[in-house]
C-alpha cells in the first residue's frame, strides 16, 4: 500500500486542481492520499469526489502555518472537523495574513523588478490561498528567475530584504486546537534547514507534551542524519512517524510517492481521529 500524506493543490500553492491532484496520485499508484493545502480546506469536496471515482482513499487535511518566536513551524492536521469554529476562524485569519504579506512583498519587489499585484493574482486559482509561491511564479513569468526554487533561493529567501514575517499562531497552542477540533496534528519537515531556522528539541518536546502524536520524518528536505535523529526522537516519545512527498505539481521537483507512510502509522492516525486510540 502506497500512502502519501502531504500534497498540495491549487487551493493553496499547488499547480493542479484538487481533482487533478487526485488523478495524478492515482496515476502514480498512490492508494492513500492526504490533501494538505496551506491553511485551507477549500479543496476537500472536489478532491473527495475525484477520489471516489478513481479508487483513491482520501485523507482530508491542511498544513497550518504556526511559529515559535521567529521560527516558522508547519503543522499538518489530518481529519479535523472543518466546521470547528475556532480552527476555521484561525485558518481564515491565516489566509488573510498570507494575502497581506504577499501584497506587501510585491510592493517592495516592484521597486526593483517588473512585477505588479495583478501579475501575482494571475498565478493563483480563484479562491486559492495567495502567498509567496505565487509571487515566485509571477517572478518566473516576468523572466526575473527561472523557477520557484531559484526565487526561494534568491529574491524570496528568508534573508532577502523583500521577505516579510507572517505573524503566525503559537505552535504548541495550535497542537491543542487541532486536537480539540478532532484532528491529528503532525509536525511537518521539522529539520528542513534549507527553509530557514529550525525548531529545537525543546519545542518539539513541548508539542508532544501538548498531545502531538506524530512527526514527519521521511521528506526530501531531511538528510539521512536528520531522519535517524527524528526516528530516535519518535521512539523516545512513543510517536508514529510519517513520510510524504510534499507534492506541489510542477511548482516543485517533489514527486508523488517519493516518500511514504507505513500502513501502521496511517492506522494510528485513523484510530486517534475516530477515538479508538485513547
Amino acid at each position: 500500500m502506497l500512502i502519501d500524506l502531504h500534497a498540495h493543490s491549487t487551493a493553496s500553492d499547488g499547480t493542479e486542481t484538487p481533482a487533478g491532484l487526485v488523478a495524478s496520485a492515482a496515476h502514480a499508484g498512490i492508494d492513500v492520499l492526504a490533501i494538505t493545502d496551506h491553511d485551507s480546506t477549500a479543496g476537500w469536496a472536489e478532491a473527495a469526489e475525484a477520489a471516489r471515482a478513481l479508487g483513491v482513499l482520501l485523507v482530508p487535511g491542511a498544513e497550518i502555518t504556526t511559529s515559535v518566536g521567529a521560527v516558522s513551524v508547519h503543522l499538518l492536521s489530518y481529519l479535523h472537523d472543518p466546521g470547528d469554529t475556532d480552527l476555521s476562524d484561525l485558518l481564515a485569519d491565516a489566509r488573510a495574513t498570507r494575502l497581506h504579506r504577499a501584497r506587501r512583498m510585491t510592493e517592495l519587489l516592484s521597486a526593483d523588478f517588473p512585477l505588479t499585484w495583478d501579475d501575482v493574482l494571475a498565478q493563483a486559482a480563484v479562491g486559492a490561498t495567495v502567498g509567496r509561491p505565487h509571487v515566485a511564479d509571477a517572478l518566473v513569468a516576468a523572466g526575473v528567475v527561472r523557477s520557484r526554487d531559484e526565487a526561494f533561493a534568491s529574491v524570496l529567501a528568508t534573508t532577502s530584504p523583500y521577505m516579510l514575517g507572517l505573524g503566525s499562531p503559537d505552535s504548541v497552542e495550535m497542537v491543542r486546537l487541532v486536537l480539540r477540533a478532532g484532528g491529528v496534528p503532525v509536525v511537518a519537515h521539522p529539520l528542513a534547514r534549507s527553509r530557514g531556522a529550525i525548531i529545537d528539541e525543546g519545542v518539539l518536546e513541548a508539542m508532544v507534551e501538548a498531545g502531538m502524536p506524530g512527526i514527519e520524518v521521511d521528506h526530501r528536505d531531511h538528510s539521512s542524519e536528520d531522519r535517524a535523529w527524528l526516528r530516535a526522537f519518535a521512539r523516545r516519545h512513543g510517536l508514529f512517524t510519517t513520510g510524504s512527498s510534499d507534492y506541489h505539481g510542477s511548482g516543485k521537483r517533489n514527486r508523488l510517492g517519493e516518500n511514504s507512510t507505513t500502513p501502521g502509522s496511517f492506522q494510528r492516525i485513523v484510530a486517534i481521529a475516530t477515538g479508538l486510540e485513547a
